[in-house]
């Protein structure tokens, strides 16, 4: 999804990918491609940090621009690639999710099932009607139900004249995403996917297995936690907790009468999600400000404003948990990723607050090669978002779709042509884009690219 500048590699340009992971507290670039071996490989990274982001939301334009543009450049220079096109995560306390039922009266009962059917029973998803200034970005099929059959997965075959479904549907803030896409765009990049980040992030640590059994990723950024709960293979309820990372920082600040810097400094190296495992007589010293005496700060009590704020954030995770309604059914227990979950003794933290077991989450299972610098969780979104571009590039090779570009001084047209019909049965929509949303969006894209030229 970008262009090499390297004569020799031109055959292996079309599978690299590059996850772009907005965050509040860092921008990261991610170029990778999936190996011979099915592994993602990693081929560059860059990260600066966010400037312009305040808890998932773009607060200041220009400053984000620049930093997606430090970003981008650095990964681009270590993978040895010009980077034109990104797949882009989305988060924030704007997301929100519900669950809802579709139903579609099929017209005869001798046709089976088709996917034209199922196509058409998503699109009435996306036709929903959402609250002023809020468009749904994801429809993810749960179940279907046929004549009152339930528990279907793959409906496509089956005989029936009512066909129904059970759909996670996840909503955000049509002006939240817009100002994405102009940072992007003016970053002269395009966007090509748009992606939950908590749905990137499971991708990139939570197995099959887990999945299948029951499990609660909780996802810990700078400025919110995300949650994503899975049961049986299937995403079963999304939530986003406006706190993260940066509030803890700011508790601190506040608690010990210290600069922000300095409270990040303490956070990162002398931090712990429980208190009861620091001695009382562990003591930091604190260099004072401008020939002030140096300020002595003691280890346990950084620990007791940490667990304080992190019980907090928890107590919400519970309450998304029992809420969802799949508070028994979650085997595999709690994984913990992103930047938050550094903290040291954050996992028994949250063992010792939810009764689950629990885990740090890292997206080593699906990496090629042995650098430790991804071994990190503060990488799993951006490992998630390369996942999910090269699952896009999958299928649409699969599907036989040649994209030719045409370009004009104002306006980018994809045309798509069909070269291949693909027999495969899928659950979910066969389209590469669907629903006004993206239409709209990407749409006003273009619209931002004129009126910047102009």
């Amino acid at each position: 999804m970008e262009k090499q500048t390297n004569q020799n590699n031109q055959n292996t340009a079309s599978e690299l990918v590059v996850g772009l992971d907005i965050g509040t507290t860092k921008i990261c670039a991610m170029v990778g491609r999936k190996n011979e071996f099915g592994k993602v490989e990693i081929l560059g990274i860059g990260k600066t940090e966010s400037l312009g982001v305040s808890r998932g939301v773009v607060v200041n334009i220009e400053q984000t621009v620049a930093s997606i543009r430090t970003a981008v450049a650095i990964a681009a220079d270590k993978a040895g690639v010009d980077i034109g096109e990104v797949i882009v995560g989305i988060a924030g306390q704007h997301i929100k999710s519900m669950q809802h039922r579709g139903m579609l009266i099929r017209e005869s009962l001798e046709d089976e099932v088709s996917q034209k059917d199922v196509d058409n029973l998503i699109d009435n998803m996306h036709r929903l009607v959402m609250s002023p200034g809020e468009e749904i970005i994801h429809v993810i099929p749960q179940e279907y139900i046929i004549d009152s059959e339930i528990g279907i997965k793959d409906p496509i075959g089956h005989a029936g004249i009512r066909l129904e479904g059970n759909f996670h549907i996840i909503t955000g803030q049509v002006s939240a995403v817009k100002n994405i896409f102009k940072c992007v765009n003016r970053g002269g990049l395009e966007t090509v996917g748009l992606h939950l980040e908590p749905l990137a992030s499971a991708d990139a640590v939570l197995s099959d297995e887990e999945k299948e059994a029951g499990v609660v990723l909780i996802d810990i950024g700078g400025g919110t936690t995300d949650v994503a709960i899975f049961y049986d293979g299937i995403i079963r309820h999304t939530a986003v907790i406006p706190f993260g990372g940066n509030i803890i920082t700011d508790d601190i600040k506040e608690g010990c009468g210290i600069i922000k810097t300095q409270a990040e400094q303490l956070k990162m190296r002398f931090g712990s999600a429980l208190a009861q495992e620091n001695q009382e007589n562990e003591v930091i010293s604190i260099p004072g400000l401008r020939g002030r005496p140096h300020k002595e700060i003691s280890v346990k009590f950084l620990a007791q404003i940490i667990q304080a704020r992190m019980e907090e954030i928890l107590e919400f995770v519970l309450f998304e948990i029992k809420s969802c309604g799949y508070e028994r059914k979650l085997s595999a227990g709690i994984v913990v990723t992103g930047g938050g979950s550094l903290l040291k003794h954050l996992p028994q933290l949250v063992m010792l607050t939810t009764g689950m077991d629990c885990r740090i989450g890292t997206p080593n299972e699906h990496l090629a090669g042995n650098d430790d610098e991804l071994k990190n969780p503060l990488y799993a979104t951006g490992v998630g978002l390369v996942m999910k571009g090269i699952d896009k590039y999958e299928r649409d090779a699969k599907r036989g779709i040649n994209t030719a570009k045409t370009e004009t001084a104002n306006e980018i047209k994809i045309e798509e042509v069909e070269v291949i019909k693909d027999k495969k049965k899928v659950a979910g929509h066969s389209k590469k884009k669907i629903g006004s949303f993206f239409e709209n969006i990407f749409k006003s894209a273009q619209d931002w690219i004129s009126d910047d030229i102009e």
